[in-house]
C-alpha cells in the first residue's frame, strides 16, 4: 500500500520523536516501504549544526542508527529554508511532492491555545496535501 515514508526529523528535539519514529518503522516494516528522514535547517550556524553540510552528517547518522534499530533500508533529505520556522509547511509539502512520497509520519505535540490560533505543522499538512499524513502524539 506505502512504498515512500516521509518522517520529518527536528534534530533538536530528537528525543521527542521516538513514538512517530516506532511507527514510521512499524509501517516500513509491514507495507515494505522505505523511508526517507527529512529536516529542514537554514544555512547559518544554528543550534544544532554551524553548517549545512553538519547538519546534513547529522541527520545521516540519526538515520543509520534508525535503519540499524529497526533493520530498514533508510535515507535521507536535507531541505534548506531562510527561515525554517516561518516556511516549514511550504518547504516539507515541496519535499513530499519531489520525493514521491505516499505517506508521511509526523510528530506532534499536545494542543494548546495557540493551536486554535495558528493550524500545527502536521494539522497544515494533512490539509493540503494529497497524500496521507499520520500524526503521533
Amino acid at each position: 500500500m506505502y512504498k515512500k515514508i516521509l518522517v520529518p526529523v527536528d534534530l533538536a528535539h530528537a528525543d521527542k520523536l521516538q513514538r512517530a519514529l516506532d511507527v514510521s518503522s512499524d509501517l516500513a516494516k509491514h507495507y515494505g516501504a522505505s523511508i526517507c528522514y527529512v529536516g529542514v535547517t537554514t544555512a547559518l550556524p544554528s543550534g544544532v549544526a554551524h553548517s549545512e553540510a553538519e547538519f546534513a552528517q547529522k541527520l545521516e547518522r540519526f538515520a543509520a542508527e534508525q535503519g540499524a534499530k529497526h533493520g530498514l533500508s533508510v535515507e535521507t533529505k536535507v531541505a534548506e529554508s531562510h527561515d525554517p520556522v516561518r516556511d516549514l509547511d511550504d518547504v516539507l509539502g515541496k519535499v513530499i511532492k519531489d520525493h514521491g512520497a505516499d505517506l508521511v509520519v509526523m510528530a506532534s505535540h499536545v494542543p494548546t491555545f495557540w493551536d486554535r490560533v495558528f493550524s500545527s505543522n502536521a494539522g497544515y499538512l494533512a490539509a493540503h496535501t494529497t497524500v496521507s499524513v499520520f500524526i503521533v502524539r
